[in-house]
């Protein structure tokens, strides 16, 4: 994974790096259990102090995004949307465990027929269900999910999930809200994990803008604006150079043509007033478009 390092900005190189890498992680662009480089190795090639790298990895340690594994070095850690099931195993044989698992634990036949009739008939799914608890970021997940699936789509928090609630929706929750889903959810409802557009990819084939242009990023979600900002700092841009406008703030569209360009959410592209030249950053990343795409065609009515 690339990484973006400004010696020169007030955004410590601590939080850059921490950034980056949760970015990297939730956008899959770092993999469950991939091996991050050494302390003295990120030092090194970004000829920064290895205290710095040490502070990071801790902070990513204490946020439950990395481990320490003795002898071994700092690796991502598996979260809950990794370990589910075994991609590998056939349909046959799942089919073949079940029915052992069930018998196993003194099911009857007629018992597991009964129940596998029961479950065939429930109302099939016709509907994605965003789970997350920040209000902001779930409209801006189910607005991109609506646009690019054209399925029906709601969102609620974690408190509000009930059975009824729950009743022919695909769950839909952020990467790094997995461990919560699996810990939240009734037993036997699975759901599906969003990575996050990445980084790289999303900074890919643009130009850096020139010295003296103004470059602003609007969005009503903080994290947005702070994710953004942090990026575009540790990419380069001088933070005179930045004008961050907080959406929900009165007046945030004030002066906005004047600025060379506009970097904003699925949310707010529309809402930016006409003659801007508009960069929209995606949130989710296109192989979990693909994915909720693939339900759409399967499932839904």
């Amino acid at each position: 994974m690339r990484l973006w390092l400004s010696k020169s900005s007030e955004v410590p190189l601590r939080e850059q790096l921490v950034t980056q890498i949760i970015l990297g992680i939730v956008s899959n662009d770092l993999k469950a259990n991939e091996r991050l480089p050494s302390t003295r190795e990120l030092a090194r090639r970004h000829k920064i102090h290895a205290n710095t790298v040490s502070a990071a990895f801790r902070e990513l340690t204490r946020l439950g995004w990395v481990e320490f594994r003795k002898g071994s070095g700092v690796y991502v850690k598996a979260r809950a949307a990794e370990q589910p099931f075994d991609g590998s195993l056939q349909l046959d044989q799942l089919i073949s465990m079940f029915f052992k698992s069930a018998r196993q634990q003194q099911f009857s036949l007629t018992d597991i027929q009964l129940g596998l009739r029961r479950w065939l008939t429930l109302q099939p799914p016709d509907h994605f269900l965003v789970i997350e608890p920040d209000s902001e970021l779930r409209l801006i997940l189910s607005i991109e999910i609506e646009k690019a699936t054209g399925a029906q789509v709601a969102g609620i928090g974690f408190a509000e999930c009930t059975a009824e609630v729950l009743a022919g929706a695909v769950p839909v929750v952020m990467y790094s809200q997995a461990d919560r889903a699996r810990a939240s959810l009734p037993e036997g409802v699975d759901f599906v994990a969003l990575h996050s557009h990445s980084v790289p990819a999303s900074m890919q084939g643009e130009k850096s803008p020139a010295a003296h242009a103004l470059i602003s990023v609007v969005s009503c979600w903080p994290e947005f604006l702070r994710r953004a900002r942090t990026i575009l700092i540790a990419a380069g841009l001088q933070p005179d150079a930045l004008n961050v406008r907080d959406a929900r703030a009165p007046g945030w569209q004030k002066g906005l043509r004047s600025t060379a360009l506009v970097i904003t959410d699925s949310r707010m592209a529309s809402k930016i007033p006409e003659g801007c030249a508009v960069r929209v950053v995606p949130l989710i990343s296109e192989a979990s478009i693909a994915e909720l795409r693939e339900y759409v065609e399967l499932f839904f009515k």
